[in-house]
């Protein structure tokens, strides 16, 4: 890790303006997370856990997100997971496990990225790996097709639009995240 990457982050963060208290805690968490750990972006960090980037991927007219359901986790998410070693660009990374995940190549949404929202969350034991936290990034991106199938880790696709999406049993952050597209 060089002190450049981690400022790459910081940078993101120091622009974004959490919209709830929940939001609010998960910015000073990820943050404090890039002050204790050379390496935040580890998948074997398991305390408190580890960086990890996805996106909120809509359409070309914004009216419609892109939701996966999580074959591990069992739920409808964003794209995302985690860095792979070496890599240390949250926008890289996110744009990586969409098109994994999805199929879909996906680009900015003007000159350059949005991080839209941030959010640390719980991940259950799995296969030799204990408990631990996400400390997620989760950028903007655009699908350059709608053309999505479930692909690494993913059982199905599904294009939602707000109404939809507003009746989902979604999680709480993935709602606040869609209602900031909505929005936009």
């Amino acid at each position: 890790m060089t002190a450049s990457e981690v400022e790459n982050v910081r940078r993101m963060l120091s622009g974004h303006s959490p919209v709830d208290a929940s939001e609010e805690d998960s910015l000073r968490r990820i943050v404090s997370l890039l002050d204790a750990h050379d390496d935040p972006w580890s998948r074997q960090l398991f305390v408190p856990g580890h960086l990890t980037a996805s996106a909120v991927v809509v359409d070309a007219s914004h009216e419609r997100a892109l939701l996966i359901f999580h074959g591990k986790l069992t739920r409808l998410l964003q794209p995302g997971g985690h860095f792979e070693p070496g890599e240390r660009y949250p926008v890289v990374a996110a744009a990586r496990e969409v098109l994994e995940e999805t199929f879909l190549r996906t680009r900015w949404p003007g000159q350059a990225p949005v991080l839209l929202d941030v959010d640390v969350h719980g991940i259950p034991a799995h296969k030799g790996e204990p408990g631990h936290e996400h400390f997620d990034l989760r950028l903007l991106l655009v699908a350059e097709s709608s053309d999505a199938r479930a692909g690494d880790g993913t059982q199905d696709v599904r294009w939602v639009g707000q109404a939809e999406s507003a009746q989902l049993d979604l999680d709480p952050g993935l709602q606040r995240a869609l209602a900031k597209v909505w929005t936009r």
